[in-house]
Formats: C-alpha cells, sequence, structure tokens
C-alpha cells in the first residue's frame, strides 16, 4: 500500500514485488471487463494494482462475489445436469501462447465443443439475460481469445431460483478492439502513464430465440399488423406477376416497355420494373 510521510502527504508509491502466478502479473477476464468498462474509477485501481502501488480489493465481505463462489460447484453440476454435457479444465489457469501478459482463470471447458464455460450468480430483479451478456461480454470475449474457443457459455443462477444458459460467439472485431485496449493498458502498467477509458460498446448477443411474447398492448405493433394483412394479398399477387414478367422479357432486350411499365436488364443479368408515364411512350421507329 501507498506510504505515509511524517506530515501526512502521501509519499511516492513504492512497488509491491509479485511473483508470476500473482494477478498482478497478467491481465484476466475479470480484469478485461473493468478495461472495457465505463468506471474511470475502477479503472485507476486496476493500474495501481497491476503496478502494485496498492494491495488487491478484499472481496472477502462482498456477499455478491461470495455468493458466486458458493454457488459456482452448484451451478457446473446443474449445467451438466440440464444439458448432458461435462466440464473440464476447472480453474486452469491458461497463458496466450503469445501475449504472455494475457491469461484467462477458467471456470472450466465444454468438453464436447471446447466452449469456454463461465459460471455467475446474479441477483432476480431487473434481471435480463441481455443486460447479463452485456455485463460479462468482456470477460467472454478475453477468455475465448486466450484459448482459441469459438464459443462461449454463461451459466446462471440468479436468486430467485432460476438458472439461465447463454450462449455467446467469438466477435472477431470485438476482441480486435478489446486486445488494443488491453495492449494500451499495460503499456500504461509498465510505463506509469495513467490509464484512460477506452468507451467500446460490447457486441450484442446472439441469444437464443425461446420466449412467447404477447403484443396486444403495442400500438405501433397493432398499426404494423394491421398494414401486414392488408398488403399480404397484393404483395403476394405483386411477386407473382413480377416473375412472370421477367419470363416474358426477351433474352437480349436490354429494355421492354408497354402497357405503362419499363423492364430493365443490369449488366448482371438482373431485372427490374418500374411505373412509366403512358403519353411518354413512344414505339421505336415512330
Amino acid at each position: 500500500m501507498a506510504t505515509i510521510a511524517a506530515n501526512g502527504a502521501e509519499a511516492p508509491h513504492r512497488l509491491i514485488k509479485f511473483n508470476s502466478n500473482d494477478r498482478r502479473a497478467f491481465i484476466g477476464g475479470s480484469d478485461a471487463r473493468i478495461i472495457m468498462g465505463n468506471d474511470q474509477e475502477d479503472l485507476t485501481r486496476l493500474w495501481r494494482e497491476k503496478r502494485g502501488e496498492i494491495e488487491p480489493q478484499d472481496l472477502s465481505q462482498n456477499l455478491i462475489v461470495q455468493l458466486g463462489t458458493a454457488t459456482e460447484d452448484l451451478n457446473r453440476t446443474w449445467y451438466q445436469r440440464c444439458t448432458g454435457q461435462a466440464i473440464t479444465d476447472i480453474q486452469k489457469r491458461v497463458r496466450h501462447p503469445v501475449h504472455s501478459w494475457m491469461a484467462a482463470t477458467l471456470d472450466g471447458v465444454v468438453e464436447q465443443t471446447g466452449a469456454v464455460f463461465e459460471a455467475k450468480f446474479m441477483l432476480p430483479w431487473a434481471f435480463t439475460e441481455e443486460a447479463a451478456a452485456d455485463k460479462h461480454m468482456a470477460q467472454l470475449q478475453h477468455n475465448m481469445w486466450v484459448i482459441a474457443a469459438r464459443v462461449a457459455v454463461l451459466s446462471i443462477v440468479t436468486g430467485g431460483g432460476k438458472w439461465v444458459d447463454i450462449t455467446v460467439h467469438a466477435d472477431p472485431l470485438y476482441q480486435h478492439l478489446l486486445l488494443t485496449a488491453e495492449k494500451k493498458f499495460w503499456r500504461c502498467v509498465q510505463s506509469g502513464e495513467p490509464p484512460a477509458l477506452f468507451n467500446i460498446e460490447p457486441p450484442r448477443p446472439r441469444l437464443a430465440a425461446v420466449k412467447v411474447v404477447d403484443m396486444t398492448a403495442s400500438n405501433l405493433w397493432a398499426d404494423c399488423a394491421a398494414t401486414y394483412l392488408r398488403t399480404r394479398a397484393p404483395h403476394g399477387e405483386h411477386e407473382l406477376v413480377k416473375a412472370e414478367l421477367k419470363k416474358l422479357m426477351p433474352e437480349d432486350a436490354k429494355e421492354a416497355i408497354g402497357h405503362g411499365i419499363r423492364g430493365k436488364r443490369a449488366k448482371s443479368g438482373a431485372i427490374s420494373f418500374d411505373p412509366v408515364e403512358m403519353e411518354s411512350v413512344h414505339a421505336p421507329g415512330q
């Protein structure tokens, strides 16, 4: 921790020595969430921890963190029971083969698919799958990058007695931005320059469509539904007739005009139609 001088002022930071297994010697998945987050205070604290200027936060008194730890075995067992898939490499620490400062402590790996397994505990109020995936996206993408996985599984147990299974796919663009941000942060750790927030939006997760939703309370849905039903039959007839017109257009014709419409053939061979004014149409040679 920082020392205090005799006059009460904070003395220059002293670096705390740590070994290669110390969390301060690398960037892990939980660090990625802070680095990609929007809290400057958390980011600065993480930077000081990695530099060894302060001790890591004591999370032994954080009830939510402890509930996550206490329910991790149950979470994993429940996932295996519900999906029939086995979890291996539990609490295995892996270093990235190129970036030695990048590592992951895995909750596990799904044996059948190679997916990263992440177990979480979350409070039930205001819980949504979208918010959960958004909150843990950086950690999941980081861990997938470290072990070259294409998929991650977020297994969540809520305080309301609900279990949720979310599949998240690797996002190459976001992972590139994540790696760039982590590289900048690690340079700040080495140089002593305070880091700034990176303000990178996480990708929207592709969630499994499993819900049945009643939209009768939505006025916009009602308006769109009425238009859809009114235009469904004419639209089908329109598409059918357009297909017939394409068949009738001579193969060597660039344009075909008649009865108020013009057909045009693009260089690619695609044919399109548009209406024309009758009085402006003249037969060739007239």
